[in-house]
This record gives C-alpha cells, sequence and structure tokens, in this order.
C-alpha cells in the first residue's frame, strides 16, 4: 500500500528532517528498490485523476491507487477507526470549483485533502484544509473543513482503488470509492443557478460585454430556466442596445410573455419580425407550429410569401397552409414550386411531403 516519491521542491520545502521521516516510513513500508525519492521512476500505487462538470462547477480528485493483490484490504490492510488517506503516497485531494454542499452539508470551493475513517457500517468522509502532506501521518482533525457520515455497500472486485462519478444528475453526482469489495458513496449537489448566475455577472464584465450574443445568450439562459426574469429582461435590453437584432428582440418578446406583459411582448415581436431576414421569418413560423400556434404561424407564412415571392421557401410555408385547410391539389402545387428552387440537400425531404399531399395527408405536425 505504501509507495514514496519526493520531489526535488518537496526536499527543498521541507528540509531533512521531513526526508528522513519519509525514509523511516519508506524502511517500514519495505519499499522496492526500484523506487527513488529524486527520480521519475514507477510507482507501485500509480497516479489518477478523475473529473466531473455539475452544471458549469468541476470537480476534479487527484488520487493514487493501490492494488489489493489478493490482500485483505479492509481490517488486515485498512484498520477500522483510524484516519485513512482514502488512496496511497501524498493526500488524496478533492478541488471544487465552486461551492458545494456534501451530503447536504456545506463546503466552499477550493482544494482539499480527502480522508477517510472507515468502519464495519458507517464511514466518515473528511475534507481538510491541509491538502499538501503526505498520508495522514500529520492529520490534524483541528484542520478540518467538513465530516460527514455515509454507508458502505458491497461492490464488484477491484483490484485497483478508483474514484468513479455515478448518478450524474443536471445538479448531482454521487462520488464512489471503490476497492476490493465495498464501495463508499457520498453525494456532491450544486446550486447550478446560484453559481452561473454569479458567474454571468463575472463573465460579462470582460470582453463579451461588447457583443450583441454574449447578453442574449444570457438572458436565453435565464428564461429557459424560468429564474429572474427581470434580470433576463435586462439582459436583452443590453444586448439590443449593442446591436439590435431579430434574435435579442424575439427573445425580449419571450421574456415579456413569461412577465405576463403581452402588449410589450407583441411590439418586441413585430420589431423582431420587422429586423428578420425572409428564412428568418419562415424558421419562426415553423417554431410556432412546433408549439402548436399553427393559426399565428399560418399569417406569417402568408405574410412572408407576400412580401418575398421568389423564395423558394415561402411556398412550402403556404404549402402548410392549404395542408391544413384540406387543399390538398393547392397544396401540392406550391410544395412543388418550392422542391423546383430549392437547393439539392432539401429536395429530397421536400419530395416526401409532396407524396403525402398527394396521399391527401395533412403534413402539418
Amino acid at each position: 500500500m505504501f509507495s514514496v516519491r519526493v520531489s526535488k521542491p518537496f526536499l527543498r520545502k521541507t528540509g531533512l528532517q521531513t526526508l528522513l521521516l519519509c525514509l523511516l516510513f519508506a524502511v517500514t513500508a519495505r519499499i522496492t528498490p526500484a523506487q527513488s525519492f529524486v527520480l521519475d521512476l514507477p510507482l507501485q500505487s500509480q497516479h489518477a485523476e478523475v473529473s466531473q462538470t455539475i452544471g458549469i462547477t468541476n470537480i476534479t480528485i487527484n488520487y493514487h491507487r493501490p492494488l489489493a493483490k489478493d490482500r485483505d484490504v479492509w481490517v488486515g490492510l485498512v484498520p477500522y477507526g483510524k484516519v485513512w488517506r482514502a488512496g496511497a503516497n501524498q493526500n488524496t485531494t478533492i478541488t471544487f470549483s465552486d461551492p458545494v454542499t456534501i451530503e447536504g452539508q456545506p463546503l466552499a470551493k477550493g482544494t482539499y485533502g480527502l480522508h477517510m475513517i472507515p468502519n464495519p457500517d458507517e464511514w466518515t468522509i473528511i475534507f481538510s484544509k491541509n491538502s499538501t502532506s503526505w498520508g495522514a501521518f500529520t492529520y490534524d482533525q483541528a484542520e478540518d473543513a467538513l465530516r460527514v457520515t455515509v454507508k458502505p455497500k458491497p461492490a464488484e472486485m477491484r483490484n485497483a482503488l478508483i474514484y468513479e462519478f455515478d448518478q450524474l444528475q443536471p445538479d448531482s453526482a454521487v462520488i464512489e470509492m471503490e476497492w476490493a469489495k465495498l464501495a463508499v458513496p457520498f453525494k456532491v449537489s450544486v446550486d447550478v443557478h446560484a453559481v452561473v448566475e454569479a458567474s454571468l455577472k463575472n463573465q460579462l464584465r470582460d470582453l463579451s460585454q461588447y457583443t450583441w450574443m454574449s447578453w442574449d445568450d444570457a438572458a436565453t439562459y435565464l428564461l429557459t430556466e424560468k429564474i429572474d426574469l427581470d434580470q433576463a429582461l435586462k439582459y436583452a435590453d443590453k444586448s439590443i442596445e449593442n446591436e439590435d437584432r431579430f434574435e435579442n428582440e424575439l427573445t425580449k418578446s419571450k421574456v415579456l410573455t413569461a412577465l405576463n406583459r403581452k402588449d410589450d411582448a407583441l411590439a418586441a415581436q413585430k420589431k423582431a419580425l420587422a429586423l428578420a431576414s425572409p428564412l428568418q421569418v419562415h424558421v419562426y413560423a415553423r417554431g410556432l407550429q412546433a408549439e402548436k400556434h399553427d393559426e399565428e404561424a399560418f399569417v406569417i407564412f402568408r405574410e412572408n410569401a407576400a412580401k418575398h415571392p421568389d423564395l423558394w421557401f415561402v411556398h412550402a410555408g403556404l404549402a402548410r397552409v392549404d395542408s391544413a385547410q384540406g387543399k390538398f391539389d393547392d397544396a401540392v402545387k406550391e410544395m412543388k414550386l418550392a422542391m423546383a428552387a430549392a437547393p439539392d440537400n432539401q429536395k429530397s425531404y421536400l419530395d416526401g411531403l409532396v407524396k403525402q399531399l398527394e396521399a391527401k395527408k395533412n403534413i402539418n405536425p
């Protein structure tokens, strides 16, 4: 279980006394001659790192992987009731880029030494403010940032210790330490909305503040998540201030709708459509159809066709209007006009719609 590597900076920092202590541990652990304090040689317990992002929060576990080698790991190798480094060599460390909760208990962002106290029915998971020690030999409970208790569970045999992220959710994951035939899980949760909102405020202070897209993306996030709609409206207005476009006026319209400001939403929608290209108008109408607002979409299809009669996709829009009204012969004519002028990569799709219309099938969702 013991394997040692001490870097030259470590030696300079800690001095001869620490080196002698490490030598003592090395002797008692019977380190093989192939290992070195100063050279880069293979370790008995290989280094590993695993990371997971929850929302925009990064979690990284840095550890070394001891091997069971048919040994009695629990009790025989790792005794019950004593602090264990939860790996091999230096401290196992866990880093959180943002504040989290561990089993419901708050923990600030940062890097922690990860230790564990095993027992038959309950384990203690320790997050120590000291993350730079070698093993748990100098562990000090006064440096604990957090302790939680969890239940171990049986698992498939693992010769090499491993950490895995399981049960991933948008705002949480379960971290499992697995070794031999045991798994020790603990849940990490993130207040994703709070983290993202705080991050947006910081991000929008850099160069991204000078682009319309950054403010529009921020507004869209808040709108999609249905949080802080007043702030979403402010972001939409800042986007428009940078550059007034179809996209951000449409975002503003949607935010105003969510705020139940229907008249203001309609005004923003009209302004968005006035700024839109004919294709953007068509795609917007198709979006309305997907939201089951067919009648509103049909009005826009007709208006777009009246303004731009020579564009292929406006005929596809009119075909959808005719199809909804059961005018399948008229719909076939419009769709064939669309297919004749459409780019090659669209012709096969439109031909399929023509066949449906010829079979008297409504092509609208």
